[in-house]
């Protein structure tokens, strides 16, 4: 794959807008790489233990919001994955909340869940540089909602900007 644009509005739910909009104008797989520094950088600064203990009381804790991060990733790869071999059922939602639950996601470590990040984010761009670019404009449903592969794999980014701003800010 030569260019991997950004999507444009229409070929995802406006609802993604909120991730959409973080996402700088740097190539995918430059941005996606760069992250997984940002992460460890984070993590690494903080004192022991803080990522155990949440914001106040009925937050997630930073290994949570982690673990949450890893779960969408992980989703979204797998809508876009079926969108570009041409699935045409439906793909169902996720409710986040339960996910987060039963992971128990405080219960791991967090070197084991920084390396976990890393190892998905490595997936992620090696399944992107195996597609054809003309896949990502194919079109899917999930959670009763159009959107294309190309979105799903930018939402991706936008998505962890989201979360690592609230990490920063709160935390």
């Amino acid at each position: 794959m030569n260019t991997f644009l950004l999507p444009n509005k229409g070929e995802y739910p406006a609802y993604y807008s909120t991730y959409m909009d973080l996402v700088p104008e740097t190539p995918f797989c430059e941005l996606v790489e760069s992250q997984i520094e940002d992460l460890k950088s984070l993590f690494a600064s903080k004192p022991e233990n803080w990522s155990d203990h949440p914001y106040q009381s009925g937050k997630w804790s930073p290994k949570e919001v982690l673990g949450h991060v890893i779960d969408t990733e992980r989703i979204m790869t797998f809508r876009a994955l079926c969108f570009a071999r041409g699935e045409k059922s439906a793909l169902p939602g996720f409710d986040q909340d339960p996910y987060v639950l039963n992971a128990r996601f405080g219960s791991v470590q967090s070197d084991l869940l920084i390396k976990d990040f890393e190892a998905q984010r490595k997936a992620l761009m090696t399944l992107i540089q195996t597609l054809r670019e003309d896949v990502l404009d194919f079109k899917g449903e999930a959670n009763g909602n159009t959107i294309t592969p190309r979105s799903l794999f930018w939402i991706i980014p936008g998505h962890f900007i989201h979360h690592l701003n609230i990490l920063k800010e709160r935390y």
